[in-house]
């Protein structure tokens, strides 16, 4: 992914809260049901307690993607899920830099990172995943955010833009050519997971209703329209057979 749309969705954070969801300016329906094939795979994006309510960093409503991603599964013989998984005093959260409050930004080597609330600190409760996600057929889990110095949003990228998860030679080596994102949040992990799949190659579908959103002064339209130029296919879950 590009450094500067990373930056200008990251700055929307600034000095500002967590707020409601809200829908884009852009929509596209499959123009015929989709049936995910072996050449498919699943990927849900950070679907746990910390990211729905009741969470350290709650994203409104996010927890009603979890009966939607449940009924998409068993579509698809390829699942992958993802966990934010944080050390203690990571590099992201606030509470690592006397003085600083949630949502501000510091320079880290990378560039600019907003700073989050203790959150998904591994091992915890609250990096676990939501416990009512049913997800038999998942067969790899790549826990992101765990490099003390570095956030991670992407499934695929973390945010230095140079450290890889190792997800695109898993999928590339088990011949997957589609992927389908699902999971929490739409204008951040989910948007960045998407687009990054795409520079990767694939052919994404990012799943609207089985994603929700935390919308950051316009961060969700901005994420539309960077996956939009990117070449993401915007679908629901009606669309896949």
């Amino acid at each position: 992914m590009q450094a500067l749309p990373r930056r200008t969705l990251l700055k929307a954070l600034s000095g500002v809260g967590v707020a409601a969801a809200t829908g884009a300016s852009w929509r596209v329906f499959a123009a015929a049901k989709i049936t995910p094939d072996a050449k498919s795979a699943l990927i849900v994006v950070d679907v746990q307690n910390c990211f729905v309510p009741g969470g350290t960093l709650p994203v409104n409503k996010g927890d009603e993607v979890v009966p939607i991603i449940n009924r998409l599964a068993p579509a698809f013989e390829n699942i992958v899920v993802t966990q934010d998984w944080h050390t203690p005093g990571h590099a992201s959260f606030a509470s690592t830099y006397p003085g600083k409050k949630p949502f501000e930004t510091t320079k880290l080597a990378y560039g600019d990172q907003v700073l989050w609330p203790d959150h998904c600190v591994l091992g915890t409760a609250d990096a676990a995943l939501h416990k009512d996600l049913v997800l038999p057929g998942a067969q790899l889990i790549i826990r992101k955010g765990h490099h003390k110095n570095v956030d991670s949003y992407s499934a695929f990228m973390e945010a230095d833009g140079k450290t890889p998860t190792g997800l695109v030679g898993y999928l590339k080596e088990r011949g997957i050519k589609r992927v389908f994102v699902t999971g929490l949040a739409t204008d951040f992990c989910v948007s960045y997971t998407a687009v990054d799949a795409r520079k990767a190659g694939f052919e994404v579908y990012v799943i609207e209703d089985a994603t929700r959103a935390i919308d950051l002064n316009g961060s969700l339209a901005a994420a539309w329209k960077l996956m939009q130029a990117k070449g993401v296919k915007r679908i629901q879950s009606a669309d896949i057979a």
